[in-house]
């Protein structure tokens, strides 16, 4: 089992992975690390917990638009085209209630996580 160190958000962690999936590995925390950084430019100013988990709720969103893409494609459906990524980013475009609403989710789940850990 291979260790690798990464850094996300400023922060290193030292992460194990199966041998020969280091730079897969590298590559997955790297676009952690750009999600991380696009809040950040939209000047979002939460603690590492929170900003690792926003970027962990838009790869979770991503990846369903893209489960659901697959299964219309797999189905013969037509597929309708994505936001821009880059669209989605751009700090011009922040919606003030909706930073604060994603707040108040990442609360909410930091709270049940913090009932969970509870012994």
């Amino acid at each position: 089992m291979a260790q690798v160190t990464v850094r996300v958000g400023g922060y290193s962690h030292p992460v194990a992975c199966q041998d020969g999936q280091e730079r897969h590995l590298t590559d997955m925390a790297a676009e952690v690390d750009k999600r991380i950084g696009a809040l950040k430019a939209m000047g979002m100013q939460f603690g590492e917990t929170r900003m690792l988990l926003l970027a962990a709720l838009q790869l979770a969103d991503e990846t369903s638009d893209l489960s659901s893409e697959n299964a219309a494609l797999k189905a013969g459906g037509a597929v309708a085209p994505a936001a821009p990524q880059a669209a989605v980013a751009a700090p011009p475009s922040v919606d003030p209630a909706l930073v604060r609403r994603l707040h108040r989710v990442a609360e909410a789940i930091e709270a049940i996580a913090a009932t969970l850990e509870a012994p």
